[in-house]
């Protein structure tokens, strides 16, 4: 697995346009942690967490991975693994492990100067389960897209519906929080993971009323993990 992430994050380093879609989301943070004292107003502080780790999520995870993934069938490369004594559990952890290690280490970066400018979060075990719910259903939902994405070039169009639409749940669930539609916000993909995150740095909340996000966060997941199962492919389409 490691020969094969090296080799990933040499390529991803001389990629122009899978640079952009791991700095991009920088910036937007930069914006967002600048503009924090507007931001807040409308939501609140847990709010703007959120949206850091959902922006980075979806472009510098969910965007690089699709990517990534589709340029690897296009050109080859994934067919070529899969003739070598790699597993496929092995070939696509070592395809997804840069891209996954950068956006882990941009979201401590980055909450990280958030904390120090605001003050960290109140719970920080809720705020590890919701990134990692997060970030596992990002990365399970890039393979299944990487299935029905033909080339690089058509990632840009396929990966909108999900980057956008988990960035805008997790936008909705901060800014309007969950007294109202409470159920449907959580059952919404990234939702319950949003609440954790918002909850987490807004005040937290006892082990047992925190069951009732974590399981639709784990659904979501294993949800990911079941179409990324059955739409993924190892070869172009003929």
């Amino acid at each position: 697995m490691l020969p094969i992430a090296y080799s990933e994050f040499a390529q991803i380093s001389r990629n122009r346009a899978v640079l952009i879609s791991t700095l991009m989301p920088l910036a937007v943070s930069a914006f967002f942690i600048y503009r924090r004292d507007q931001f807040t107003a409308i939501g609140s502080t847990g709010y703007v967490a959120a949206a850091l780790v959902f922006t980075i999520g979806a472009f510098s995870l969910y965007t690089t991975a699709v990517t990534t993934l589709a340029a690897r069938r296009q050109d080859l490369f994934l067919k070529r693994l899969r003739s070598t004594t790699a597993g496929d559990a092995t070939i696509l952890a070592g395809l997804t492990l840069p891209v996954s290690a950068v956006a882990l280490f941009q979201v401590l970066v980055v909450l990280g100067v958030f904390a120090a400018v605001v003050g960290g979060p109140a719970d920080a075990a809720l705020l590890v389960a919701g990134i990692l719910s997060a970030f596992l259903m990002m990365l399970a939902l890039a393979m299944a897209t990487a299935g029905l994405t033909g080339s690089p070039e058509q990632a840009q169009v396929t990966t909108l519906p999900v980057s956008l639409g988990t960035i805008g749940i997790a936008t909705w669930v901060g800014i309007t929080g969950t007294e109202d539609l409470t159920l449907l916000k959580r059952l919404l993909p990234g939702g319950s993971a949003a609440e954790l995150i918002v909850t987490s740095w807004n005040g937290g909340v006892p082990l047992a009323e925190s069951l009732p996000l974590l399981l639709p966060a784990l659904g979501w997941v294993v949800v990911a993990i079941v179409l990324a199962l059955r739409l993924f492919r190892w070869e172009p389409r003929r």
